[in-house]
């Protein structure tokens, strides 16, 4: 499963941007789809996540400021981000998890898959 994402960018304090991934390739269903950032000597860390039922879980730093939304027909997950702020300048990654396809189209072994990081900086 390969993940593409688009967006990110320059911003000021105070200013919005949006994040967005899809995912493509051949797959039996999507558990969660979601976003993680990694600071410069940081751990990574999940940004928000959205489950194949639409249940969502935010970091609590961004809650509030980040929502996410995925379309399941197109296989997206976005991420709109408003109020940011310096420290949410990072490298964010799209993640995407689930099932293949097992013997005929049964469920089959779990996938985890990452999108390439795209940047996200916030100046002051």
């Amino acid at each position: 499963v390969q993940l593409q994402a688009s967006g990110g960018g320059i911003v000021q304090a105070g200013g919005s941007l949006s994040l967005s991934c899809v995912a493509s390739g051949t797959f039996h269903s999507i558990s969660y789809m979601g976003w993680y950032r990694q600071a410069p000597g940081k751990e990574r860390e999940l940004v928000a996540r959205i489950s194949r039922l639409g249940d969502t879980e935010y970091a609590a730093s961004v809650k509030d400021r980040f929502t996410i939304s995925k379309d399941s027909a197109k296989n997206t997950v976005s991420l709109q981000m408003n109020s940011l702020k310096p420290e949410d300048t990072a490298a964010y990654y799209c993640s995407v998890n689930g099932l293949l396809h097992g013997k005929g189209w049964s469920p089959g072994r779990a996938f985890d898959s990452w999108g390439r990081g795209t940047q996200v900086t916030v100046s002051s």
